[in-house]
């Protein structure tokens, strides 16, 4: 049986299986980089699930996050099916899934909003634009043309699939007024000097850049959380989930319900007004307890005149009580009894 050692002939055919499944150049540069980082920690020994196992557990104790151990581990499943090596896997880190997403990490629209006008540029300005306006991913930015602009409709191929981006109309008459001004006519909008497309570091660096200069926090500041927020805000205004689904280009729901998830103070607001738990203010009102009879004392007055809350002059007493004799009355039963 061969030895299951990772050489660089090995990771070279991985490359070329990745190119031939059409992987995008992002996806094939992260599994190789996983891939490596694991030949590395191996040191010529040969793969198995023990020593993948050993691999997980390291990163751990090096404190990376258990999704990113798990991202790798994927890495690392996709490398081994490639090459026919069953049995090198390990499980996965087991994560519970949150009901909500942190509030240091959700960019609200008021946020959006801020890092709009903290923008260095009008370029910058409209990329940011056109990724929270259309909801691409980062990547996707390269296939927006003058020509397509122009009919409102795109076409991105990411991932083995070609889909239809649809441009709202402010947006395409703002990309239209600014190729004009940078005297594009034709093909790529956002441009590197040289004239390529931009890429992704690049875009990420622009928007980085505004997030400081508007007072954001960094975990906030990143083009994915444009594309979280189109989300949201798509199932705010009277989008469906399936709809979502097939805007974003996922191929399941359970990977569109990721990009919708509310934040903890959303879920708190929630919850807080549910009213199943009421306030010591509002108790409901009880009927009373009826207090024991009391007899009367040897003058007719009841015992009550002398406690607290009784009213001598209207006659009042608590509820369910037996009402005094007038203290008229009373006055001329003592009366009779001094003369007899």
């Amino acid at each position: 049986m061969e030895a299951k050692v990772i050489t660089p002939e090995v990771i070279s055919d991985f490359r070329n299986a990745l190119d031939a499944l059409g992987r995008s150049v992002h996806t094939v540069t992260r599994y190789l980089f996983d891939v490596t980082s694991f030949a590395r920690f191996l040191d010529g020994r040969e793969a198995t699930a023990e020593a993948t196992r050993e691999f997980r557990d390291s990163l751990m104790l090096r404190g990376y996050a258990p999704g990113s151990v798990n991202t790798k581990l994927a890495s690392l499943f996709s490398f081994f099916h490639s090459l026919g090596w069953e049995g090198c896997e390990t499980p996965r880190v087991l994560i519970q899934k949150d009901a909500y997403i942190s509030e240091d990490a959700e960019l609200t629209m008021e946020e959006y909003r801020k890092l709009l006008a903290a923008a260095r540029s009008p370029r910058d300005r409209l990329i940011l634009e056109t990724l929270g306006g259309t909801g691409i991913r980062v990547s996707e930015l390269r296939y927006f043309t003058l020509e397509d602009v122009r009919k409102r409709d795109i076409r991105v191929q990411c991932k083995r699939k070609i889909r239809r981006i649809m441009i709202p109309e402010a947006l395409g008459r703002l990309l239209e007024d600014y190729a004009a001004e940078q005297g594009i006519t034709s093909g790529v909008i956002f441009r590197r000097k040289n004239g390529g497309a931009l890429d992704r570091v690049a875009i990420w660096r622009l928007m980085k850049a505004a997030g400081r200069r508007a007072g954001l926090l960094a975990s906030k500041v990143h083009p994915h959380n444009l594309r979280k927020l189109f989300a949201r805000t798509f199932l705010e205004n009277g989008g469906t989930l399936e709809q979502l689904c097939d805007v974003l280009g996922h191929s399941n729901l359970d990977t569109t319900r990721i990009y919708i998830k509310t934040s903890g103070a959303e879920h708190r607001r929630i919850v807080e007004g549910l009213g199943l738990v009421p306030c010591q203010e509002e108790e409901p009102e009880t009927e009373p307890a009826a207090e024991p009879e009391e007899a009367e004392t040897e003058d007719g007055d009841s015992e009550d005149a002398e406690k607290p809350g009784f009213s001598v002059k209207t006659g009042t007493k608590p509820h369910g009580a037996k009402k005094p004799l007038p203290r008229r009355k009373n006055k001329r039963r003592k009366g009779k009894r001094a003369k007899k």
